[in-house]
């Protein structure tokens, strides 16, 4: 047993519990990249309460296959998380959250500019009951500048960033990824901007905004584009699978009808694959000495590495490649996923036990810690599942909670 053998399918009795436990985390947002982030910190130990819309649930319960009438999507975002149901628009709502803040350290939502202080419940608000209070604001464009209050979505940061424009072949149109890329980008940075805030509350008492743009952590993601425009004029273009700064790089097919990928990033690693598929004199060439160098004759090593290849079964290219101490990878479907050894010795996909679905399987937490691990303690519940209960908590008597579900709050 290592200090990294999987703890993480059950919680794991230790000194002080999960990293974040004592935690207290609303999670107002809807659809992906503020929900992520809830998800990523309810997975190191933080009390994570989802509040929805008592009538229009958060999107993402309907994205994607269902079974039975439940959202799989759901179930993984909504994993440790309790449900409550509260309409915000409503007095009663308001007034409810603003308890509810009382007893937070964190307010993560994702409405447009503006619908907050509508509702009476900005920062000033939040604040005034809850000086230690983070208030975390995701939105597509911002907080303010001109396309502050467009409706935003990941793919409309996917656009601007700059990632579609060198997204495909050079002569084919821009493309856009066939899933949240910019929204599961912006998740993890909220995640770290959440526990930014909370190591500067630490230092001074107090809580703070932070404003998290769907536009800006995928242009960080993208590199040193700006830089290079600004001091070079130069524009990166669609290459495909190509890189402009090394070659052999790309996938290609194998003889069984399958899929590789190669990286040669390392000059190293660039070498042994020469010498691999039989082209050590393409070494000596005064172009190979450089990964810039050798992405401009990159139709000569492309086609001496997949000829290579393409007289080779997948397996035996990467049982070749993993002697010669190659960069190498199959190109998987998540069938392969599921079934691949490096995935299962990590538990990366893992089973958690589920009552509306029974085992069902998703992604693991998405570190591993020797000493503090985090858990999936549960998969997503259902809407307004925890209502009663957290409220109840919060003090409210079963009066209280009568009339509010007659307001229609509830």
């Amino acid at each position: 047993m290592t200090p990294y053998d999987d703890p993480t399918t059950a919680p794991v009795p230790t000194p002080t519990g999960p990293p974040l436990t004592g935690l207290r985390v609303l999670d107002l947002a809807t659809l992906f990249a503020g929900p992520l982030a809830a998800t990523l910190l309810g997975d190191f130990g933080a009390e994570v309460v989802k509040v929805e819309h008592p009538r229009k649930p958060d999107p993402s319960r309907g994205h994607g296959p269902s079974k039975d009438g439940i959202g799989l999507w759901w179930k993984m975002l909504g994993r440790n998380k309790r449900t409550i149901t509260l309409d915000l628009s409503r007095p009663g709502g308001q007034a409810t959250l603003l308890r509810l803040a009382g007893t937070a350290d964190v307010i993560i939502e994702n409405f447009r500019p503006g619908t907050l202080e509508k509702w009476d419940l900005g920062w000033p608000e939040l604040s005034a009951v809850n000086p230690r209070l983070i208030l975390v604001r995701v939105t597509g464009f911002g907080q303010f500048g001109p396309y502050a209050h467009r409706p935003g979505f990941g793919t409309l940061a996917e656009a601007m960033s700059g990632f579609a424009a060198i997204t495909g072949e050079p002569d084919a149109p821009p493309t856009l990824p066939p899933f949240g890329l910019a929204d599961s980008i912006a998740g993890l940075t909220t995640a770290y901007a959440v526990m930014t805030a909370l190591a500067g509350r630490d230092r001074t008492g107090e809580g703070q905004v932070v404003d998290m743009a769907l536009i800006e952590p995928i242009l960080t993601a993208l590199g040193p584009q700006p830089t290079w425009y600004d001091q070079l004029g130069h524009v990166q273009p669609r290459t495909g699978n190509r890189s402009q700064n090394n070659a052999p790089r790309g996938t290609y097919l194998t003889a069984d009808g399958t899929w590789v990928a190669v990286s040669t990033s390392a000059q190293s690693i660039a070498e042994r694959v020469m010498v691999l598929v039989g082209r050590p004199d393409l070494i000596d060439e005064p172009w190979f000495a450089t990964g810039e160098d050798r992405a401009r004759h990159a139709d000569v090593l492309d086609e001496a590495v997949g000829g290579w290849i393409a007289r080779h079964t997948r397996t035996d290219v990467l049982a070749a490649f993993e002697k010669a101490e190659a960069a190498v990878a199959p190109v998987q479907d998540v069938r392969d996923v599921m079934a691949d050894p490096q995935y299962q010795a990590l538990n990366t996909i893992t089973t958690v036990d589920d009552p509306e679905l029974g085992p069902l399987r998703m992604q693991n937490v998405l570190f591993r810690l020797s000493g503090t691990p985090g858990a999936i303690r549960w998969a997503g519940r259902p809407h307004g599942a925890d209502t009663e209960e957290v409220l109840t908590e919060l003090g409210l008597t079963p009066d209280d909670l009568a009339e509010l579900r007659a307001e229609g709050v509830l």
